[in-house]
């Protein structure tokens, strides 16, 4: 939309606060923002220069323009993130986050059952968390049944069944992890209060769970039942150090929800720290993707509300490193300067610096955690980007390698959906070819392995990268004709410069744009092609060294050669041994032949 199709429509817009949503020339939204004067904030594209490439991109795509009023800059903020992370837009800010978090579930049954979840069905249940680790939630499942007595069995246990006995105790009744409701031993109004007590610990707070244990310790000790008052003190023993091991600052701090953020270019790093009673119950940290240069102070205000309603927050006041535009009136922003929620702070800054740190060594080592899925879709859009005919699952990539024309040799590595397939990765000795000649070698390597694997009536790549260019590309396939399989698998060339893409008989080369999906993964197939052929080059270079030094010499076989470098460790040293040192170990012969040479 240019400037003068915007003036002609800038009079209609409202003057209160709202949401404003873009849409480009095919109806898609690509962009959704919040106002407290909705033209103000729209006249802004328009009429400002262009802060960078992007909002300028943003702006021409832009074909239409709605908006929706609201009473208030809450009801704004709320209406912004529900568009946000119903549709994504293309130009928001993105957060790559695509996990399923575990819960608690409390199951809307008689006599409810306890245990971990991923899916959040409305059956009635009480769905308490999400967690950000399954591990947690396990752990914390274990902690439960040690100090609250629940049922684990599915069985149904309504009023009718249980009063036809058609239950019996089980070995979970025994063993004193169960107080037996099968059979009508417990009441629901008691097994309703154990409910209460794991609410309170799943929130940090075991006070009341503690004082409920010490008040049974005291009707227990009353009545001479000490026995029984010991296993309640063992319990709040076991809860009291629980406690100590998750308190991390005093408990006066109560509920708040703190967090950090690290920015590197386009991407932003955001730590979040869920703390009940002096106790991290929650710990997450997430990455964005800025679109358009939003500022530290936006991209913050974002995560702290996608967060807190992932993760259900309750608390009502906010640890932050600087203020940013948050409208929950009943939510108070705290920035400390020193005390516990510095302490807080700190940590969390701690935590998305480890993060970030850990995340590049991950990049280094090619270990992004991506799902099958998000393979998949790298290999989907490779297939689209390259214009092939089949989804590339099986890619195989060539590279030569010499020194000085000599040991030359050929590396071929292979990636299946998406990720390297070591068993299938091939080293060649070249036979045929002398000196330097790249692409006679190889023409040879290709012909060898597809030679192969035709033979052997074995499943052909679908795509084939050759690391070399245009003229390698062509070497290739010749072999390819020589052995009719043109049509039956993509073989590409890769220059090593400009990271072109040549196809047979095309003129023009490919160019893909430098973060592309499809560009990483050639990237890193074709790096590891060059990993694993060097290293073959290297140690066939080493042994080389030593043959062509002693066994040129006629008269000089390999057993005469191990013998003297067995002895002497290399050639420099066997050149400058002693005539009767060598003589011993060869004799006066094969001494004669190594003087004459050398």
């Amino acid at each position: 939309m240019t400037h003068t199709e915007f003036s002609a429509i800038s009079s209609t817009i409202p003057t209160l606060p709202g949401i404003y949503k873009y849409f480009d020339a095919d109806g898609k939204l690509i962009y959704v923002g919040k106002a407290k004067h909705l033209r103000k904030r729209v006249s802004s594209y328009f009429n400002k220069m262009k802060s960078s490439y992007k909002t300028a991109e943003l702006v021409h795509r832009i074909r239409k323009i709605e908006f929706t009023i609201v009473d208030t800059d809450q009801d704004a903020f709320l209406l912004e993130n529900s568009l946000i992370k119903e549709h994504q837009p293309l130009f928001n800010i993105n957060l790559k986050d695509d996990k399923t978090y575990p819960y608690i579930v409390v199951k809307n049954e008689p006599f409810p059952r306890v245990f971990l979840t991923r899916r959040k069905i409305k059956d009635g249940s009480i769905y308490l968390g999400p967690f950000t680790s399954v591990g947690r939630v396990r752990d914390l499942l274990t902690f439960i049944k040690q100090n609250i007595q629940l049922r684990t069995c599915k069985l149904n246990l309504s009023e009718e069944n249980i009063s036809k006995f058609k239950f019996k105790l089980c070995l979970e009744y025994h063993l004193g992890n169960c107080k037996g409701p099968c059979e009508g031993l417990q009441t629901k109004d008691d097994y309703n209060e154990g409910i209460s007590q794991l609410k309170d610990m799943l929130k940090g707070n075991l006070n009341p769970v503690i004082n409920n244990y010490k008040n049974k310790i005291k009707e227990h000790v009353a009545n001479m039942q000490f026995e029984k008052a010991a296993i309640y003190q063992h319990k709040i023993n076991h809860l009291q150090e629980y406690e100590a091991k998750s308190s991390v600052v005093n408990t006066n701090t109560g509920t708040v929800d703190v967090f950090s953020i690290l920015e590197e270019g386009n991407t932003a790093y955001v730590n979040y720290l869920a703390v009940s009673n002096g106790a991290i119950i929650k710990t997450k940290t997430i990455t964005l993707n800025k679109q358009l240069d939003e500022t530290a102070e936006e991209v913050l205000a974002f995560a702290v509300a996608q967060l807190r309603q992932l993760f259900e927050s309750e608390a009502r006041e906010i640890v932050l490193p600087f203020e940013i535009e948050y409208v929950e009136p009943e939510v108070s922003i705290t920035i400390p300067k020193a005390g516990d929620k510095k302490k807080l702070l700190d940590l969390s800054q701690k935590n998305v610096n480890y993060f970030k740190a850990e995340l590049n060594a991950k990049k280094m080592l090619h270990l992004e955690d991506k799902t099958t899925e998000q393979k998949l879709d790298v290999l989907t859009q490779m297939q689209e980007d390259m214009q092939l005919q089949s989804l590339p699952l099986h890619i195989e990539c060539f590279d030569n390698s010499n020194f000085q024309g000599s040991y030359p040799v050929s590396a071929m590595v292979c990636f299946k959906n998406g990720e390297p397939s070591k068993s299938d990765y091939r080293h060649f000795n070249i036979k045929t070819v002398e000196g330097i000649n790249d692409f006679a070698s190889m023409e040879e390597v290709v012909y060898r392995r597809y030679k192969r694997l035709t033979d052997e009536g074995a499943i052909l790549p679908q795509l084939v990268i050759i690391d070399g260019g245009k003229g390698q590309l062509s070497s290739a396939m010749l072999s390819i004709d020589k052995l009719n399989l043109r049509g039956k698998l993509t073989l590409v060339g890769l220059a090593k410069n400009k990271e072109e893409i040549f196809f047979d008989g095309d003129t023009q080369s490919l160019l893909l744009p430098w973060d592309s999906e499809t560009l990483k993964l050639i990237r890193r197939i074709r790096d590891e092609v060059h990993r694993f052929g060097i290293t073959h080059h290297r140690n066939r270079r080493s042994a080389g060294t030593f043959k062509n030094e002693l066994e040129s010499i006629k008269g000089i076989g390999k057993q005469t050669a191990d013998i003297l470098l067995k002895e002497f460790r290399s050639v420099k040293k066997v050149k400058e041994a002693s005539d009767a040192a060598i003589e011993k170990l060869v004799g006066k012969a094969k001494l004669a032949l190594l003087r004459e040479k050398s």
